[in-house]
């Protein structure tokens, strides 16, 4: 019996951002179309420390943008994680790319420099690394394989804003960064997202791209190229707007969240928490727990109990290599049998109760109930 409703993800919504849409509601037209997009671009960039961003309706369209900016095309590979969401993944098929799925490591989750230099042939054309539900991958050696191999970096930071490393953002340590404002998402407009790069050319280019190839200003409908409609509402900028004014605390009860759940559960033998790196501030999005190998114990079933309590959770990811949309895949076959980290954390992991609503003793539960099941299994 359901005595409680804990959701899995969620926003903190004031004040402040339902007034900022109804004013884009009302005024929001004629000469004033720009403004709130203008407003809440120029605020991200601020935030992030980048030097553009452009508002778009989804992460993964950001990355589309990304690999068509810099030609990729039919034929390119492109090495991405072999654990995060398909969105990373699927705008690889828009352009006639392959994706090549690298391992991860088993403390960051996310993907390991040592497997991304085995996977370089003369195709090869770019990383997708993925900062993995808050969690970041070793850039400082990325990017040394990158300048190498002369690759070019989209940093997925769908899951990772409010992170850092070496004192700077996420987001910042590619040629472009891609953000994610789903519902999900620390900070959100519903549906969304940003992309963010230092390159004017680049930064012309997206914008050219995105609005069906006119050049920016153009009054006469003159395409130059046929390109897309990626373009984000002016209300959603709004509401956005006024989540990145709350940047910090919204970042903060983030990892307040995590701390309360470590607290309860970090000195527990037969559970892993989500990493954090020396030089790495991690946002933790989703608080996470890897579930010891040593208990008999499957991840579905240990979801469903907890959905039984009213616990909602969310497995870890799959591998990309092993999802029946990529089955015919013979990168996917290949991975399959090399990603042996990603195919342990996946069977052993899931995301833990992390909406921004969530108060202490919410944690409490969760923590309860989850100790209370995991105590009924026995070791192998």
């Amino acid at each position: 019996m359901k005595n409680r409703n804990i959701p899995i993800a969620g926003p903190w919504v004031t004040e402040r951002e339902i007034n900022y849409t109804k004013e884009a509601a009302a005024n929001g037209w004629y000469e004033n179309c720009s403004y709130w997009n203008n407003k809440f671009e120029n605020a991200f960039s601020k935030y992030v420390g980048s030097k553009y961003s452009i508002s778009l309706p989804h992460c993964t369209s950001g990355i589309h943008l990304s690999l068509e900016a810099f030609d990729i095309n039919q034929g390119d590979e492109v090495i991405i994680p072999d654990i995060t969401w398909i969105a990373t993944a699927a705008p690889l098929k828009y352009v006639g790319a392959q994706p090549v799925f690298a391992d991860v490591n088993l403390d960051t989750w996310c993907i390991c420099h040592d497997s991304i230099e085995k996977l370089i042939t003369p195709k090869t054309k770019a990383i997708i690394p993925v900062d993995l539900y808050g969690s970041m991958p070793n850039y400082s050696e990325i990017n040394k394989i990158a300048s190498k191999y002369n690759l070019k970096i989209f940093e997925d930071a769908a899951e990772g804003f409010g992170s850092e490393q070496n004192q700077k953002m996420a987001g910042k340590f590619g040629d472009t960064g891609v953000f994610s404002f789903h519902g999900s998402k620390t900070i959100t407009t519903g549906e969304g997202g940003m992309l963010i790069t230092d390159d004017e050319k680049i930064y012309e280019r997206i914008l050219f791209l995105r609005d069906h190839g006119r050049i920016p200003g153009d009054t006469l409908f003159e395409n130059s190229e046929v390109a897309f409609k990626y373009k984000m509402s002016h209300l959603q900028a709004a509401f956005g707007l006024g989540q990145i004014e709350r940047a910090e605390e919204l970042v903060e009860k983030k990892i307040k969240i995590y701390k309360w759940y470590k607290d309860r559960l970090g000195n527990n033998e037969l559970i892993v928490l989500n990493h954090e790196s020396n030089n790495t501030k991690n946002s933790f999005w989703m608080t996470t727990i890897i579930f010891s190998d040593k208990l008999n114990l499957n991840k579905k079933e240990l979801i469903y109990k907890l959905s039984q309590e009213g616990i909602n959770t969310r497995p870890f990811f799959n591998p990309l290599s092993s999802l029946p949309a990529y089955k015919n895949s013979k990168e996917a076959k290949k991975a399959s049998l090399r990603n042996l980290n990603a195919l342990s954390l996946s069977s052993r992991g899931l995301n833990l109760p992390s909406a921004l609503c969530l108060e202490e003793e919410d944690i409490d539960y969760v923590c309860q109930k989850l100790l209370k099941i995991l105590s009924q299994y026995t070791l192998n």
